[in-house]
């Protein structure tokens, strides 16, 4: 009976110790996997993602295939030689455009210092393109050769390198129609140009000089800049000027309009078309041939697009009104 006991009490005594060490066990190993685990994933690196460098896809070279036909949706740049001169022009195809159906063109003449669509009003006549059916033709100004020059168009008096150069742009623009003739179907009767700044500068002068190829101009911001406008025929003129334009007057914009009126032969005195808040046109009327000019004149907008989103000089341009939607629907009911 005592050894029974004395076992008994070895037995109570031993018992709690073997828990405890097997509990000590237990956490060691649990410790000793984590190191493990944490050993395994440092040793174990994830693969290194290496940096690729995106080649800029290349801008392809305007093509100088002239005789191509032009039969799907899209932006086409040519290049040609014009009077000695390397020049370039972009045809915008909209995706209404059937070959079986003659098209209206619009000639798109961007400002000065600018040799591509960077403006967002100007770009716009791109978006009325696909909308409404036109072939939209963007000729390039030329950029005279060395730093700092800028690109511009030779409007008569103006500008820059090209009116002192004296560059046939007249000739480089009706040489582009020409190529245009072939590139796609287009209707001879329905052919318009527009501008901005210098390049609505340039419309006015093919209107005084191509009256026979063009049917009607629009100007932003620009005026007439040559003495020698006697146009054999009566052509469609209409102007977008802002009050507060600070490189050409409004006078300016408001005698050429009236000179228009005079060479068109329409009603000496303008009859209001449109007047809201910011924006007023009016129009010179029963001109020859159902020839119309007008001009719409905003309060702010300095020398910019009225409508435009973006800001493309030192002035807001004006929201009154939208040149883009005003100026097609103009050109294309004359």
């Amino acid at each position: 009976m005592r050894l029974m006991n004395f076992v008994l009490t070895v037995a109570l005594a031993i018992f709690p110790l073997l828990a405890t060490t097997m509990a000590i066990a237990a956490t060691q190993q649990q410790q000793t996997q984590k190191v493990v685990k944490k050993a395994v994933k440092k040793a174990v690196k994830k693969p290194v993602k290496k940096s690729v460098k995106k080649t800029p896809a290349a801008v392809p070279k305007p093509s100088t295939d002239v005789e191509r036909r032009l039969t799907r949706a899209g932006d086409y740049r040519f290049s040609i030689q014009h009077d000695g001169l390397a020049r370039t022009y972009r045809v915008h195809v909209p995706p209404r455009y059937d070959p079986a159906e003659p098209a209206p063109v619009l000639v798109a003449l961007h400002g000065g210092g600018v040799d591509r669509v960077g403006d967002d009003g100007f770009d716009s006549l791109a978006r009325e393109s696909d909308l409404n059916g036109f072939i939209a033709v963007y000729p390039d100004a030329w950029t005279a050769p060395g730093q700092g020059k800028r690109a511009a168009w030779n409007a008569g008096h103006c500008c820059g390198d090209a009116h002192e150069r004296n560059v046939n742009d007249v000739g480089f623009v009706a040489q582009v129609v020409t190529h245009v003739f072939r590139q796609v179907s287009i209707d001879r009767e329905r052919i318009y140009a527009a501008g901005v700044s210098d390049g609505g500068m340039m419309a006015l002068r093919l209107a005084c000089d191509l009256p026979n190829l063009f049917r009607g101009v629009a100007s932003v911001g620009g005026a007439v800049s040559t003495t020698h406008c006697t146009p054999g025929k009566p052509v469609s003129v209409l102007q977008f000027h802002a009050r507060n334009d600070p490189r050409v007057p409004l006078a300016s914009a408001r005698a050429t309009a009236v000179k228009w009126a005079e060479l068109n032969g329409c009603s000496n005195t303008p009859r209001l078309v449109l007047e809201k808040a910011g924006a007023y046109c009016e129009a010179w009327t029963y001109c020859r041939r159902q020839t119309m000019v007008q001009m719409c004149v905003t309060d702010t907008g300095g020398h910019s697009w009225p409508g435009a989103k973006a800001r493309v000089a030192t002035a807001a341009p004006s929201k009154a009104i939208s040149a883009t939607d005003a100026m097609w629907g103009f050109l294309i009911s004359h």
